[in-house]
């Protein structure tokens, strides 16, 4: 025991000289550097709320770019799966955290599976439409699937139904009507 003991103290004293950190800033790098992250999930389940998981699953997606990583991707979904099955719709249908953790999630559906993206996309506009964004992502889907029609349907619903903010649905359908391959830029959003 004394030799583990000793060995751990090397290991210890290793990184901490090396990468000059704390322990409490050691702690924290490896609890973000594992792979499945079960103290962190455990951690947010907890408390269970969307503000949590929305942080904890963007900070996943920093790891890596999901286009173009398998493993990341089927990971990220997983995680997105589980912060909507643990989130209760009823709940949290008015926070907008749970309205981007649903819309990311169908988002990276759509690399895999459109059809299962689209349901996700229903799921967050029927449980989220009061947010803008939520009806302009799934607008944006339909429109690079090629369903111009479903897009415009999607951005006239939202305007009817009085998502906020009103001046984001607004150009989404001045850019759809310049016929602009994003209804919104990166800077718009």
């Amino acid at each position: 025991i004394a030799s583990i003991m000793n060995r751990v103290r090397d290991l210890k004293n290793k990184y901490r000289n090396e990468d000059n950190i704390t322990d409490e800033l050691n702690c924290t790098k490896i609890s973000a550097d594992t792979t499945d992250n079960s103290g962190t999930v455990n951690q947010i389940m907890m408390t269970n709320n969307p503000e949590d998981w929305l942080c904890f699953l963007l900070r996943l997606e920093k790891k890596g770019i999901p286009q173009m990583d398998v493993s990341l991707l089927n990971r990220l979904i997983g995680r997105y799966s589980q912060a909507v099955t643990a989130l209760p719709a009823e709940k949290h249908s008015q926070d907008e955290n749970y309205a981007r953790i649903l819309v990311r999630f169908a988002e990276l559906k759509a690399l895999q599976d459109p059809e299962e993206a689209r349901d996700q996309f229903h799921l967050a506009r029927l449980n989220c439409k009061k947010f803008a964004f939520v009806h302009v992502a799934f607008a944006q889907f339909e429109l690079s699937q090629g369903n111009v029609k479903k897009c415009k349907q999607l951005l006239q619903k939202a305007v009817e139904c009085c998502a906020v903010p009103p001046e984001m649905l607004e150009t989404a359908l001045q850019n759809f009507h310049s016929q602009k391959k994003h209804l919104l830029s990166d800077e718009e959003k």
